[in-house]
């Protein structure tokens, strides 16, 4: 039983991206479909990164001594200001880490 999910889950996602991806397809998005679209990736993102900053375990992490909180509002304000991923990335990396070994 667990197999077979397994493959028709992979045949589902399978078949998800080869309509959006195979040339031959007459699949057009409207542009409404595309803005609705474009808030998926901060909002898989929040819900991924959000209980990693907030939680540590089952305990909630709301001090202000939270590394993980003020790295994810250092790295905000530099994606607000820099518009460069890489060096956000690397630049918030840093800010973390010297934030871990403060704190």
């Amino acid at each position: 039983m667990i197999w077979l999910t397994i493959v028709l889950m992979g045949l589902v996602v399978f078949f998800n991206r080869y309509c959006f991806l195979a040339p031959g397809l007459p699949l057009r998005l409207s542009p409404r479909v595309k803005t609705l679209l474009s808030f998926s990736v901060p909002a898989v993102l929040t819900a991924i990164c959000g209980p990693i900053v907030a939680f540590s375990g089952d305990q909630l992490r709301a001090a202000p001594d939270n590394p993980y909180l003020w790295g994810t509002v250092f790295a905000v304000i530099l994606a607000f200001f820099l518009r460069n991923m890489l060096a956000v990335v690397l630049l918030s990396m840093l800010i973390f880490i010297a934030l871990r070994d403060i704190f």
